[in-house]
C-alpha cells in the first residue's frame, strides 16, 4: 500500500479535500489502475452566513452571559422518545424546570415518537387516493394526544384550549390528505405540510403541562422565526433573518421568564410557506436557533448516554466519550452515527457555542460535550462508525478512453439525481470514476449517469456504468491520531483476522477519520474486531489510545 502522491484535490468538490490508499479489488488483485479515494464530510462545512459582523462569540473561552453578568442562556431540545407518551413528558418537565432555575431557556421540541412516520402514512395514502386510511390515522394521532394530555393537564379550561389547538391543527391536515387524495398527487409542499403536523401537536402540549405545573412557557410555531429558502423537505436557514424574528418574538418572552416551547423540524420561507428541514432535523433546528441567539450552549435531550464508541446494535461493549471534538462528531454523522443529524454543528461552528448530547431517561449522567477543539488531552482513535446502506457506482471501461471531462460530467449528473457522496475514487486518467452514495439514491444516481452519457455509450455491448450494492463503509475517527500509518495498520489487521475483504482505504484531508470500504455483510465483524483492537470499550476520561 502507498499514499498517491497525485490525488485528486477534492476542493473543487465540497469543504474538505482528502488524500488516499488503495488495496485493488476484492480479490486482493490490483486491477492496473491505481485509484484514489477523497470525500467531503457534509458536517463538516463552516457557513460563514451563520454569524454576521457584530454577532457576540465566545472569547477566551468565556460566553456573552459570563462577560456581561446575565443569566446564561440555553437552547435545550427533546427528541421523540423523550416526549413519546405523558410519563416521558413529566421527565422532561422536570429537566426544564431545573435547568431553568440557573438559565434563561429555549425549548424546541420534536413530534412524539413514531407520529412523524405515521404522517408520512398518511400522505402516501392521500397520493394512493385513500383519503379513509390517512383519515383514520389522523384520529389515532387525536387520541394519542388527548390521552397525554389528559394525564398531565388538570385544568378544564387549558385542557379545553388546547383540544381546540389540536382540532386545529389535524384540520389542516385533513384537508391536505383530502386534496392530495382528489389530486393524486403529493407535492413536495403538501408533503412537509402533513408531515410537520406532529411538531405543530406537541410543542403546545409540553408548554401546556409546563404552564400547569409552574413553570410559564409559550408554544410557538418555528415558522414564526426561522426563515428558511424554498428547498422543500431540505431546507436551509437564512440567518440573519432568523436572528432578527428571534430577537423579535422570543427575546420579549424570555425577559419576561417565560420558557418558549418552539417546534423542531420546521420553518417557512419569506412568503410565509412551511418548509421542513428533512428527517430528523429538529436537532438542526436547535443549533440553528442557538446560533441564531448565541446560546451559551445547546443540548440535545435523547434517548442514549451521549455519542458512543461505536453502534451498541453492532458493538455490545461501546461507550460514551466524555468529550469529542466538532470535526469528529462531523465526521461521525456523515458516516452514519444516528446520535446526531449530519448538519447539526454547521450553525455552531462560527459562534464555538459548545454541544451536549444527554439521555432524558438518565439525567444524572453528563452525556458528552462536543466543543471546537474537543480535549486537548486526548488523542487517538476514539470512535468507530459504519454505514451499512450503501452503494458503490463506477463509470468507466474501454469506452470512456476517449471521452473529454468525464469528472466533470460525472459530477454533473451526480448535482442533477441530488446524491449525497460518501466517498470518490478515480483514476489519475479520470477515465475511470467510482463513488459511494446511500443506496437509496443509487438507482437515480445510475440513471441520470446513463442520460449523461447516452451519446458515447449508444453503440457499445459492454456496460460502462455498474452498481454494486453489496458494500459498506467502516470509518475510524479521532484527532490528533499519530502515525496514520500505524492506526491504518492496526485496522487493516483487526480486519484481516475477521478476513474482511477490504476495497479501498481513504484517510480524510482533517487528519481525523480513516474509512474503509468493505463487503456489506463484512461490517458488524470488522466493527467489532476493530473495537477490540483499539480498546475502545475499555478507556476511561483522559485514556485514549494514541496509537
Amino acid at each position: 500500500m502507498s499514499i498517491l502522491p497525485n490525488a485528486h484535490d477534492s476542493r473543487s468538490l465540497g469543504p474538505a479535500d482528502s488524500s488516499a490508499e488503495t488495496i485493488g479489488n476484492r480479490s486482493g488483485r490490483s486491477n492496473g489502475n491505481a485509484l484514489s479515494l477523497v470525500h467531503a464530510p457534509d458536517g463538516a462545512a463552516m457557513a460563514s452566513e451563520f454569524i454576521p459582523d457584530g454577532v457576540a462569540v465566545r472569547r477566551n473561552g468565556h460566553s456573552r452571559a459570563q462577560e456581561s453578568g446575565n443569566r446564561p442562556l440555553q437552547v435545550i431540545k427533546f427528541g421523540g422518545t423523550s416526549v413519546g407518551d405523558a410519563h416521558c413528558i413529566a421527565r422532561v418537565m422536570e429537566i426544564v424546570r431545573s435547568t431553568s432555575r440557573d438559565s434563561d431557556l429555549v425549548v424546541v421540541v420534536s413530534a412524539m415518537s413514531g407520529v412523524t412516520n405515521k404522517l408520512v402514512s398518511a400522505a402516501l395514502q392521500s397520493e394512493a387516493g385513500n383519503y379513509p386510511a390517512a383519515a383514520s390515522i389522523l384520529e389515532e394521532l387525536r387520541s394519542q394526544h388527548e390521552l397525554a394530555a389528559q394525564t398531565l393537564i388538570h385544568s378544564a379550561a387549558e385542557l379545553e384550549r388546547l383540544r381546540q389547538k389540536t382540532n386545529s391543527v389535524l384540520q389542516e391536515g385533513s384537508d391536505l390528505c383530502r386534496q392530495t387524495s382528489l389530486s393524486r398527487e403529493l407535492t413536495l409542499r403538501a408533503r412537509d405540510a402533513i408531515s410537520s403536523l406532529g411538531e405543530r401537536l406537541s410543542a403546545p402540549l409540553l408548554a401546556a403541562a409546563l404552564t400547569e405545573h409552574g413553570v410559564p412557557s409559550e408554544a410557538i410555531e418555528a415558522t414564526e422565526v426561522l426563515v428558511t429558502d424554498d428547498c422543500f423537505g431540505g431546507a436551509e436557514p437564512l440567518m440573519d433573518l432568523t436572528r432578527e424574528r428571534c430577537e423579535a418574538r422570543v427575546r420579549p418572552l424570555l425577559q419576561n421568564g417565560i420558557v418558549p416551547v418552539i417546534t423542531g423540524f420546521i420553518g417557512a420561507t419569506l412568503d410565509g410557506e412551511l418548509t421542513t428541514l428533512g428527517r430528523g432535523g429538529s436537532d438542526y433546528s436547535a443549533t440553528i436557533l442557538g446560533a441564531a441567539f448565541c446560546a451559551d450552549e445547546v443540548t440535545i435531550w435523547t434517548d442514549v448516554d451521549g455519542v458512543l464508541t461505536s453502534d451498541p446494535r453492532m458493538v455490545p461493549g461501546a461507550c460514551t466519550i466524555p468529550e469529542i471534538s466538532y470535526r469528529e462528531a462531523a465526521e461521525l454523522a456523515h458516516f452514519g452515527a444516528k446520535v446526531l443529524h449530519p448538519k447539526t454543528l454547521r450553525p455552531l461552528m462560527q459562534t464555538h457555542t459548545p454541544l451536549w448530547i444527554r439521555n432524558t431517561f438518565a439525567p444524572e449522567k453528563t452525556g458528552t460535550k462536543v466543543t471546537p477543539e474537543g480535549s486537548l488531552n486526548d488523542g487517538g482513535v476514539k470512535a468507530l462508525t459504519a454505514f451499512s446502506d450503501a452503494a458503490l457506482i463506477r463509470v468507466g471501461g474501454p469506452a470512456m478512453a476517449s471521452v473529454a471531462n468525464v469528472l466533470a460530467r460525472t459530477f454533473t449528473a451526480i448535482a442533477a439525481a441530488q446524491a449525497d457522496v460518501l466517498l470518490i475514487l478515480h483514476s489519475s486518467s479520470q477515465n475511470d470514476v467510482r463513488f459511494v452514495v446511500p443506496s437509496a439514491l443509487a438507482k437515480a444516481t445510475v440513471e441520470a449517469l446513463r442520460r449523461e452519457f447516452e451519446q458515447e455509450l449508444a453503440v457499445e455491448i459492454e456496460d460502462h456504468i455498474t452498481l454494486d450494492s453489496t458494500i459498506g463503509i467502516i470509518t475510524v475517527v479521532g484527532q490528533n491520531m499519530g502515525e496514520v500509518s500505524a492506526i491504518i495498520g492496526r485496522t487493516f489487521n483487526a480486519l484481516q483476522r475477521e478476513n474482511v475483504d477490504i476495497i479501498a482505504i481513504a484517510q480524510g484531508s482533517s487528519d481525523c477519520n480513516v474509512s474503509f470500504v468493505v463487503g456489506r455483510n463484512d461490517v458488524k465483524a470488522g466493527l467489532l474486531s476493530t473495537h477490540r483492537e483499539f480498546q475502545l470499550g475499555l478507556m476511561e476520561p483522559e485514556e485514549f489510545p494514541t496509537k
